[in-house]
């Protein structure tokens, strides 16, 4: 390869996607409608499709047949025949029958916002429990949606025998996917006992536990990398961490800790997920503290905390103490600081996990609820 020319710039390569998209949002009258199309736009490109084109509107209800409505759909079908797209994603849950109505009108592939997430959690899954999870997830999401296709996965039992007298082939894709789902849960429902005695050995030897938790991308896994020294995956796109990482690191000022990273949350996570994720989400709810890392950056960052509040309430891990870590300060040229409770425990770090700024008011803060946890009987108020 001939040398380049001195003093020239590398370029570099524009990303390819396997997809063409035409992105739907309907305001229903929430609040937060224009960072909810940014944050559609960036789950589209985080599942490999390109947003081509924005079609936004305002109704009072969802249409019972089409979601959008007749005239909205056909703006819809102009945008897809001007941008070629293959692929149009809303915004919103969708019934079986107002997708199979739209994908009619349209002659394209419609997808609503939970079928999006479960793809990008597909790709991005890499531990065996991960992938185990996704698909059990899946499964739950398109078993409402069955129409046929799916007597492949005959092939994991043997197909001979399975089919029942005068059974159709819809009853006999939903047995199988039921049987399919069955073994699943058997499989995580075993990965978690593991995790359980191992946690136990954890809590026999009294170390102290702390999980990282927040909505995606916000740096959890940055802070992680730089707390451990770890060469976790960590990049610019929602949900690059699925799987629960976890090491031991000391700090000298809280000693030996057990630190996880968990997989992000966000608005209106599919229930599915949350359920299939149970499992992997417990490293959360049996911590002694959560690092609730907030994007500073974000303007509906306040939003993005009761959003993951939220789940961690229905997960059980609500009443665990939490830190809430201010992340991204210099993007926002914020300071570095904290800030100290009623009972004078830091509630509140302000940091950069990028450039390592304001980390030391985070260990700080680690070594004082270590040292809590050792002489505060935990029924404590403060």
């Amino acid at each position: 390869m001939p040398p380049k020319p001195e003093g020239s710039v590398s370029v570099p390569a524009r990303p390819t996607f396997a997809h063409r998209a035409v992105l739907v949002s309907i305001d229903f009258g929430e609040p937060d409608e224009a960072e909810s199309v940014e944050e559609l736009r960036r789950l589209t490109e985080s599942a490999n499709a390109l947003p081509l084109a924005v079609v936004t509107g305002r109704r009072a209800r969802p249409d019972a047949a089409l979601f959008a409505g007749v005239g909205k759909v056909e703006e819809i079908a102009g945008r897809v025949a001007e941008t070629q797209a293959d692929v149009v994603i809303f915004n919103h849950e969708l019934t079986p029958s107002q997708q199979r109505n739209l994908e009619g009108r349209l002659q394209c592939r419609v997808i609503d916002r939970t079928s999006l997430i479960l793809d990008i959690f597909a790709q991005r899954a890499q531990s065996h429990e991960g992938k185990l999870q996704v698909e059990l997830a899946q499964l739950e999401h398109l078993s409402t949606r069955l129409v046929r296709g799916w007597t492949h996965l005959e092939r994991q039992k043997g197909g001979i025998g399975l089919r029942g007298p005068g059974e159709t082939q819809l009853e006999t894709d939903r047995r199988l996917i039921a049987r399919r789902m069955k073994l699943l849960r058997e499989r995580l429902a075993r990965l978690s006992r593991q995790r359980q005695t191992q946690r136990r050995a954890r809590d026999r030897r009294e170390v102290f536990s702390v999980s990282l938790v927040g909505y995606t991308n916000a740096g959890k896994s940055t802070l992680f990398n730089r707390l451990t020294h770890a060469q976790t995956y960590a990049a610019d796109q929602l949900f690059a961490t699925l799987d629960t990482t976890s090491r031991r690191v000391f700090l000298p000022e809280a000693g030996q800790i057990v630190l996880s990273d968990t997989v992000g949350f966000i608005k209106r996570l599919p229930h599915s997920l949350i359920e299939a994720f149970r499992a992997t989400l417990e490293e959360a709810a049996q911590a002694d503290l959560l690092l609730h890392v907030v994007d500073a950056a974000s303007p509906v960052r306040e939003e993005q905390i009761e959003q993951v509040n939220a789940v961690l309430a229905e997960i059980g891990a609500r009443h665990i103490p939490q830190i809430l870590v201010y992340n991204k300060i210099d993007q926002r040229g914020l300071a570095a600081g904290f800030e100290r409770d009623d009972c004078g425990n830091i509630a509140r770090v302000w940091l950069s996990a990028q450039t390592g700024e304001g980390l030391g008011g985070l260990r700080l803060a680690l070594g004082e609820a270590a040292a809590r946890r050792k002489e505060v009987p935990t029924e404590a108020v403060c």
